[in-house]
């Protein structure tokens, strides 16, 4: 066979040496070579710090992000929690807006069914503490005692033109009872905070106290209180003077604040350290640290926040922990650095070998004609060092010469290789069966294939080839090169995604099908308890009404007037009854996607306003052409609830004026609003409009249920759209909403 070794008939061994032709550079050229190499490493050590550099700030920055969202969600959990005790709270409220003062029995149903212990851990129980002036002390003590409850001990003792003693407090545990009569309204503290709850009408949080029940129990903690004033006939009084006047008490929730902190918090959050400061009136009070030792190194990152929380501003320090532990990866980074400076040492290394070897290199290229040497070293270190695995074939397609890459891919050394017919170390021959995997150019005849790899003593891989041709010089029977490269692990691993996206969209359709069937139980549950409350009270209202008929005669004024009560309050239950009823259906009902004229559904909306209240001049200005995608009745029912909304707070507005449009956004979209010039409302409470049941105006003056607005949310979001409010108390107020397919007025 013909010898194809370019190298091998480089020159014969009797020609002359042409190094004396390059005598006067070989000097220069090796030390430039090192004089490269030191630069290498040089920049090569910029590089490495530089990118540690980088890789540090930015895992700092994102740890330092990610302690910041777990202190937001701390603090948010707090404010969530102490809003749970609200609730509470105005449970027992409403107790009160059914009778006049509920029995020592009837309290303590109502404790009962919230569960408190279980529910609550950190918290005491829940109370009602009187507010008693002094000339209406002895008769409620009198009361008391005709009531059957003994003989009740207001202390400390003294007189004191107001008295608040401690009426009612479940469960009626050993440390509960001895607090029964203790006027919580002399204790500075306490008084402070009954006093704001009684004259704001809203609840209000105690600052730190020493908690009676732990004097009892011998335990040392700091103690809050949450206070919300009860009022004659449930509701909230407009002036200070008359909540003054119609003041029947407190309803208030004791609670150890390491309890509530330690139940509040998510698991995922009980290693944050924080201590927690009352900065009300100007103070600085430390209300809560977490315990534990303190670290011995400094924390890697310190957040501050402050917030409002029933009147009183807390701020919490947040620490995290030292920079090893907050930034887990810095010891990572560490050894990347070191790896680094390795790696450019060993570049280095690289790179004198390289500078050595160019010298001897440069030492057989003088033997060689300038073009032949560049040429042949070119291709030489394209076969020696390259990671794919080369191999020159003749016209039988038998292996000429072959790169390490090559004899590391196969499993064979190169002198196994050569002379072998390439086709033989592939599992199957080429057929048609393979065409539909192979890319063909024409033009320059290369092309490329996937085929099985037969391995010695070891398992077949997969293969990309490519086939080039290679002209050679005359002599030569070189005719072709092919490239393999060694995919399977890349073929396996996009296996492996495929069967992992299968997979993950099973796990979607699965969670899908449970958070719809979920949504349907919640749904049936709400309709269900709704039509179960019907028929009590049906009762309530039904004998009350026989009471009213056929034993008026024999009731005084005040009786009459506790009877009309209950039969309003039954009333008001049954419109509640109707609105949860309203709300279910909103989402269960089935969206039938349509084009719906809003400007029609708006202008058919005010006439209705307009019929029900003929005497009222409105200027309302409302855009035409204003079209959407999306349920008709649903939508009607939406325009209904704001225009309705906008109609009854502009009733005290003289002129009153009502506009329904459609506004460009900052972010170049656009959103429907309706705006009015009523009373409107703190943009403080925006997150209460929205929530069911929830009102900032007091039934006397606007009726309602406080549904209309959560039905509203409920059906933008339902059709994918997004809902938001502006207001000023005094200056009106606007909605704002989105929904798909809307058009512009014209």
């Amino acid at each position: 066979m013909t010898t194809t070794d370019p190298a091998a008939r480089a020159a014969p061994p009797n020609e002359p040496d042409p190094a004396p032709d390059f005598a006067d550079v070989s000097g220069l050229l090796p030390r430039r070579g090192y004089v490269l190499a030191f630069i290498v490493f040089i920049v090569a050590l910029v590089l490495v710090f530089t990118a540690w550099r980088v890789a540090r700030d930015r895992e700092q920055r994102s740890a330092q992000v990610e302690f910041i969202g777990r202190t937001a969600q701390v603090t948010e959990l707090l404010q969530q929690r102490l809003v749970n005790f609200e609730l509470v709270a105005r449970g027992g409220v409403s107790l009160f807006a059914s009778v006049q003062r509920p029995t020592a029995a009837q309290w303590k149903a109502y404790v009962e069914g919230m569960n408190l212990q279980r529910r609550f851990p950190s918290t005491l129980g829940l109370g009602f503490t009187g507010y008693v002036p002094q000339r209406l002390l002895v008769q409620l003590q009198n009361e008391w005692r005709d009531a059957g409850y003994g003989l009740l001990t207001v202390r400390p003792f003294g007189q004191r033109e107001v008295y608040g003693p401690i009426l009612y407090l479940e469960p009626r545990t050993a440390a509960n009872v001895e607090v029964i009569g203790y006027d919580m309204f002399s204790e500075p503290v306490r008084h402070a905070a009954m006093e704001a709850a009684l004259e704001s009408g809203q609840a209000r949080l105690s600052g730190k106290i020493d908690l009676l029940q732990d004097k009892h129990d011998g335990i040392r903690s700091t103690g809050l209180l949450l206070v919300l004033p009860v009022y004659l006939g449930g509701g909230r009084p407009l002036s200070p003077s008359l909540r003054r006047a119609e003041m029947q008490g407190w309803v208030y929730v004791p609670f150890r604040l390491q309890t509530f902190v330690d139940t509040s918090l998510a698991e995922g959050h009980k290693d944050l350290r924080f201590r927690i400061f009352d900065e009300s009136g100007g103070g600085n009070a430390l209300l809560f640290e977490t315990p534990g030792a303190k670290p011995r190194q400094p924390a890697a990152f310190l957040h501050k926040t402050t917030f409002e929380v029933y009147g009183r501003t807390w701020r919490i320090e947040y620490e995290s922990a030292p920079i090893e532990q907050a930034v887990p990866r810095m010891e990572g980074l560490r050894n990347m650095f070191a790896l680094g400076i390795f790696t450019a040492l060993l570049l280095y290394g690289i790179a004198l070998v390289l500078a050595h070897t160019e010298s001897r290199a440069r030492q057989i290229a003088m033997r060689m004609t300038e073009d032949f040497r560049r040429s042949e070293a070119r291709f030489r270190s394209a076969m020696q060092y390259s990671a794919i695995g080369k191999a020159l074939l003749d016209s039988e397609g038998r292996i000429v010469d072959a790169n390490p890459a090559l004899a590391a891919i196969v499993g064979l050394s190169r002198a196994q290789l050569l002379d072998q017919r390439f086709d033989g170390l592939l599992e199957d021959e080429e057929t048609d069966a393979h065409a539909a995997d192979e890319e063909r150019n024409e033009e320059d005849g290369v092309h490329r294939a996937t085929r099985r790899l037969r391995r010695q003593h070891g398992v077949a891989r997969q293969v990309q080839l490519t086939y080039s041709p290679v002209p050679g010089k005359v002599g030569q029977d070189i005719t072709g090169l092919v490239q393999v490269e060694d995919v399977t692990e890349r073929l396996r691993a996009e296996a492996r995604v495929h069967a992992l996206n299968r997979t993950l969209e099973a796990r979607v359709a699965l969670r899908t099908r449970e958070l719809s069937q979920a949504n349907q139980e919640l749904e049936a549950f709400a309709y269900s308890v709704s039509h179960d409350l019907r028929a009590p009270l049906r009762a309530i209202d039904g004998f009350s009404r026989i009471l009213g008929e056929k034993y008026a005669d024999r009731l005084d004024e005040s009786g009459r007037g506790y009877l009309a009560r209950v039969r309003k309050a039954a009333s008001r239950m049954g419109d509640l009854i109707d609105a949860l009823l309203k709300m279910s259906r909103l989402t269960r009902s089935e969206l039938k996607h349509e084009n719906v004229d809003l400007s029609r559904i708006a202008g058919e909306v005010v006439e209705e306003l307009r019929v029900g209240e003929p005497q009222r001049a409105v200027e309302v200005r409302i855009a035409p052409g204003l079209q959407v995608v999306g349920d008709a009745s649903l939508l009607r029912n939406l325009l209904g609830n704001l225009l309705g909304n906008a109609w009854k707070f502009t009733r005290d507005r003289d002129p009153a004026t009502i506009e329904f449009g459609l506004a460009d956004t900052p972010g170049g979209g656009r959103e429907f609003f309706v705006r009015d010039n009523g009373t409107g409302f703190p943009q403080a409470y925006v997150d209460k409009l929205f929530r069911p049941f929830q009102r900032l105006h007091s039934v006397e003056d606007f009726a309602g249920h406080g549904i209309g607005l959560a039905s509203v949310k409920r059906i933008v979001e339902r059709h994918g759209g997004t809902i938001r409010a502006e207001g000023s108390e005094g200056e009106g107020a606007a909605f704002y909403f989105t929904l798909p397919g809307g058009g512009h007025g014209g």
